[in-house]
């Protein structure tokens, strides 16, 4: 298990972040994902279920890709994954699966998440491989960037709405 300093943790979740500012960018839902091991990041990703139309396609697992690739092993043995957002149920899966031993995330996640919120699938003594988890990581910053999300989608449904209504207006008008 690696140990980090809250500097470091601070350090690793605004990569995250970043990533997730990605998603933003794609109106995606900003959710951004790194792991680390040895001190270095070895697998980055963020959500692109929209842009690759690919449902499975969350942060995690595209990190989780990543890593296995620049290591060269399914296994992601003494790695830590610190992502913005609780993991769901998928997610926490893959994480399982990678043998990954330690998971760092930043906020809750009330109607998805499966490592506390929900479920607790990462600790769940039944499964032959658990995970350490730590919350709360830079956690204000990681709520804020979702909150930002579905505030502007909000602005758009009802700025959409403003503008069919006066279309339709200066229909029945004319």
């Amino acid at each position: 298990m690696q140990e980090f300093t809250e500097k470091e943790k601070a350090y690793f979740m605004q990569e995250a972040l970043r990533e997730a500012e990605k998603s933003l960018a794609k109106e995606e839902i900003p959710i951004g994902c790194v792991i680390v091991k040895g001190g270095q990041i070895i697998g980055r990703g963020h959500n692109a279920r929209e842009e690759l139309n690919q449902a499975i396609m969350h942060a995690e697992v595209m990190a989780i890709q990543e890593a296995n690739q620049t290591v060269g092993n399914w296994r992601l043995l003494e790695a830590t994954l610190f992502v913005t957002i609780e993991p769901c149920v998928m997610c926490s899966g893959a994480i399982g699966l990678a043998r990954i031993p330690q998971v760092i995330y930043g906020a809750p996640n009330q109607k998805f998440g499966a490592a506390g919120s929900l479920y607790d699938i990462l600790t769940d003594q039944r499964l032959n491989h658990r995970v350490e988890v730590e919350a709360g990581v830079l956690q204000e910053d990681c709520a804020a960037i979702m909150q930002t999300f579905f505030r502007q989608g909000r602005e758009k449904k009802k700025a959409a709405k403003r503008l069919a209504k006066e279309a339709q207006d200066t229909t029945n008008n004319a």
